[in-house]
C-alpha cells in the first residue's frame, strides 16, 4: 500500500498522539471557548442568520442529535457543525490568525462540538464516559495549530481560494479522532479535505461581496464532518492527495508550489491567537480603528475641515480591505478599512449597527472615506510576518484645510494580541456576561457565566452536558426573532 504524503502524516500524528504541554494553550483555549460561545449568542438577534441554522426539514429532532446554543434545535452532526460555526461566525466578531494566510481557528468549533456531543451521547447509552471539556480544549488546541501552522507559509489567497478550506483540513483530521477514528481514518479524513476543493474567494471581494463570507466557515465544517464520517465508516483515503503529478492539490490549487508545515505542530497557533474583543471589523483593521477612536476628540467638531486622511497599513490588509466603496451591504463594509476608519471617526466607536441602516447612509461616512489614503508601509509588513512581533500595524493621520495637522497616531498591536492579552481579558468577560444576558434569564446567564469564567471544576464538566446548559428550552429566545 502506498504512503501517504509526509505532511498527512506529520498532521495525523499530531492528532493522534500530539501532547499539549502548555497550560497557557488551555487557558487561552478556555478564553477562545467563552469568546466562541458569546459570538454565537449575539448572532441569535440576526435573522438572516438564523434562517440558516436549523433542520433542512423544518421540525426535524434527531434523537441524541447535536444541540445548538441558545436554540431548541438537536440536529444530525453535519448539520449541527454548519448551525454552530455559522453563528460563531457571523458577526465577524470571533477569533483571528493572521499569516500568509489568515483565517478565524474557532470556525473550527462548529465540528468539533458537534462530534463531541453526539459521541458523548452515544458513550453514556453504553455506560462509557463522555468526553470533557479537557478533552475538547485539546481538541480546540489541536485544530487551530493544524489551520495556523499550515497559514503560516501557505497563501491560498494569493491564489484566489478562501482561507475556509484549511478550516476544512483541521476539521476533518481532528473530528475524525474524536469520532473513534484511528490513523487511517484520520489521514483518509485528512486526504478527503484536501482534495474536496478549495471555495474561491469571490464572496469576500468588490464587486460580488456578500453573506456567504459569514457561513462559508460554516459550510466547511458541516463537509469536514461529512468527510471524517464517512473515513470513520472505512471510506479509503488518497495517499497523494497533496503531491500527485498533474492532479494533485499542489499542482491544481498551489501552482506547483509545495504545501508545508512551517514549524513542529505543537501550541503555538492557541497561544498566540487574536482576539477580537473591541470591535467586529476585519482584524487587520482594528488597530487603524483604534487609532481613529483616539482621533476622535480631536475632529468630530471639524469634520468639514478635514483635506486628506492618510493610513498607512500592512500589504495584507491593501489587497484584502483597501475598499472605498460602493458598499452594497453589512458584509461590505465591515471587511473596508476606509468605512470602519471613517465610522469610528464620525462615532467615537465602532458596533455592528455602524454597517447597518440608517448609518451606513449617513453622508459624513462617504465623505470622509473621499478624502483618504491608504498605502503600505513596509515595516508594518515586515512585522505582520516576523514570528517575534505577529503586529498588525497601522496609523493615521489627518490633515485640515488650513494646513495643520494632527499627530500621527500609530497602533502596533491591537487589544487581543498576545502582547495586549491581560487587557483583553476583562473584555471578553464582560462580552460573555453581555451575551449570556441577551437569550437566558438572569440566573440562568449568571450560572452559566459562573461555570464558564470562573469555575475551577469547568474542565472536567462534560461536553454535552454543557450543551444541554446552553440549549434553549423551546420556549422562544429573548431575542423573539428565532423560530422554534
Amino acid at each position: 500500500m502506498r504512503e501517504y504524503d509526509a505532511v498527512l502524516q506529520e498532521i495525523a500524528d499530531y492528532v493522534l498522539a500530539g501532547s499539549i504541554q502548555s497550560e497557557e494553550a488551555y487557558r487561552t483555549a478556555r478564553l477562545a471557548l467563552m469568546d466562541a460561545t458569546a459570538c454565537a449568542l449575539m448572532a441569535l438577534g440576526k435573522p438572516e442568520c438564523t434562517k440558516l441554522i436549523g433542520p433542512i426539514i423544518p421540525g426535524t429532532q434527531v434523537p441524541q442529535g447535536v444541540r445548538v446554543p441558545g436554540t431548541p434545535h438537536v440536529l444530525d452532526p453535519v448539520q449541527g457543525a454548519f448551525a454552530i460555526t455559522a453563528l460563531i461566525r457571523w458577526l465577524d466578531y470571533n477569533d483571528t490568525w493572521l499569516a500568509k494566510e489568515w483565517g478565524h481557528p474557532s470556525d473550527n468549533l462548529g465540528s468539533l462540538l458537534a462530534a463531541a456531543d453526539y459521541v458523548s451521547q452515544q458513550r453514556r447509552r453504553y455506560g462509557e464516559k463522555p468526553y470533557s471539556i479537557r478533552d475538547l480544549l485539546t481538541a480546540m488546541i489541536q485544530a487551530y495549530e493544524i489551520q495556523g501552522v499550515l497559514a503560516l507559509e501557505v497563501s491560498l489567497n494569493r491564489r484566489g481560494f478562501d482561507h475556509v478550506h484549511f478550516v476544512k483540513v483541521a476539521s476533518a483530521a481532528v473530528a475524525a479522532r474524536l469520532l473513534g477514528g484511528g490513523r487511517e481514518e484520520v489521514l483518509s479524513a485528512l486526504s478527503h479535505a484536501f482534495i474536496d476543493g478549495a471555495a474561491l474567494r469571490t464572496y469576500r471581494h468588490f464587486p460580488n461581496t456578500g453573506p456567504r463570507k459569514s457561513w462559508a466557515a460554516a459550510d466547511a465544517t458541516s463537509r469536514a464532518m461529512r468527510l471524517a464520517l464517512f473515513a470513520v465508516m472505512g471510506e479509503s483515503g488518497y495517499p497523494t492527495a497533496l503531491t500527485a503529478p498533474t492532479w494533485g492539490f499542489e499542482a491544481v490549487v498551489m501552482g506547483g508550489h509545495p504545501v508545508r508545515l512551517a514549524r513542529p505542530l505543537g501550541s503555538y497557533v492557541m497561544e498566540n491567537v487574536l482576539f477580537k474583543v473591541s470591535y467586529p471589523a476585519e482584524f487587520h483593521g482594528q488597530t487603524a480603528v483604534e487609532a481613529a477612536l483616539r482621533l476622535h476628540s480631536q475632529v468630530k467638531s471639524r469634520l468639514e475641515e478635514i483635506e486628506s486622511i492618510l493610513i498607512e497599513t500592512q500589504e495584507s490588509a491593501v489587497r484584502i480591505i483597501d475598499k472605498p466603496g460602493p458598499f452594497r451591504n453589512p458584509a461590505d463594509r465591515d471587511h473596508s478599512l476606509q468605512y470602519m476608519t471613517a465610522a469610528a471617526l464620525v462615532y467615537g466607536e465602532l458596533t455592528y449597527a455602524h454597517y447597518e441602516e440608517p448609518i451606513a447612509s449617513d453622508p459624513r461616512l462617504a465623505a470622509l472615506i473621499s478624502r483618504m489614503q491608504v498605502r503600505e508601509n513596509p515595516e508594518f509588513s515586515r512585522d505582520y510576518l516576523d514570528p517575534e512581533k505577529r503586529s498588525i500595524a497601522n496609523s493615521i493621520q489627518i490633515q485640515f484645510k488650513d494646513g495643520t495637522f494632527t499627530e500621527k497616531i500609530v497602533v502596533e498591536y491591537p487589544v487581543g494580541h498576545r502582547r495586549r492579552r491581560a487587557e483583553a481579558i476583562p473584555l471578553l468577560r464582560e462580552k460573555f456576561a453581555t451575551a449570556l444576558r441577551l437569550v437566558y434569564p438572569e440566573q440562568k446567564a449568571s450560572s452559566i457565566y459562573q461555570l464558564v469564567a470562573e469555575s475551577p471544576s469547568f474542565e472536567e464538566v462534560a461536553v454535552d452536558t454543557f450543551l444541554g446548559l446552553l440549549a434553549h428550552p423551546g420556549e422562544g429566545i429573548r431575542y423573539g426573532r428565532l423560530a422554534s
